[in-house]
């Protein structure tokens, strides 16, 4: 029996960025550096994009994960910021529960430092408190690859939704007529390859 596909929607959806800390990220060894950088800043670039509710949140900054990395707070400045005392679920901080509940949203498009904990934890509680749950495989990680699949299927099986960054974006922006230049902007930024065909498309419609 075929399920319902329910999409992404600028106007539902909302972005937690979980855990991405300076320490957390030397665990990180199902992508490379440079590449889990640039999945994390494409999925926060498109948050920024499609104007997204955004709360950041990290876990005992004063231990070894260390503080959450500058670009995100550079991005979103103004955005609930929630350093957790403690607790590893960060649905088990009121505080963040209550930043989530404020956006009004219920579908949480979510990313995070490790996978099978910092994800895969508040995504299952989501979940159980009836939010639609996106998660965004590539700007998440974990330990290796046989991890990763695990946390994966786990919260697959539970209801999650799985995505990666270029996947949430179009999704989001239905439809090129909406912006052209704008959003295959913001794509050939994080994707090289993406930015030949905005070259291409640019010298065909003779504004290079």
């Amino acid at each position: 029996m075929a399920r319902q596909y329910n999409r992404l929607d600028k106007d539902k959806a909302a972005v937690l960025l979980v855990d991405h800390q300076a320490g957390l990220l030397s665990l990180v060894r199902d992508f490379t550096p440079d590449e889990f950088k640039n999945n994390v800043l494409a999925l926060a670039d498109i948050a920024k994009f499609f104007k997204l509710p955004t709360i950041l949140t990290t876990s005992f900054e004063s231990g070894p994960n260390g503080p959450l990395v500058p670009e995100l707070k550079a991005l979103f400045p103004d955005a609930p910021y929630i350093p957790r005392p403690g607790q590893i679920n960060a649905w088990d901080n009121v505080d963040f529960v209550n930043a989530v509940k404020a956006t009004g949203r219920r579908q949480l498009i979510i990313a995070g430092v490790v996978t099978d904990v910092c994800v895969a934890f508040p995504t299952l509680s989501a979940l159980e408190e009836g939010f639609e749950v996106f998660v965004v495989t590539d700007a998440s990680g974990t330990f290796n690859p046989v991890v990763r699949k695990a946390a994966l299927n786990r919260m697959s099986q539970a209801g999650a939704q799985l995505l990666n960054w270029f996947a949430v974006g179009c999704e989001l922006h239905r439809d090129w007529r909406n912006d052209i230049e704008g959003f295959g902007g913001l794509l050939g930024g994080h994707l090289p390859a993406y930015a030949n065909l905005m070259q291409s498309y640019f010298a065909n419609a003779g504004k290079g």
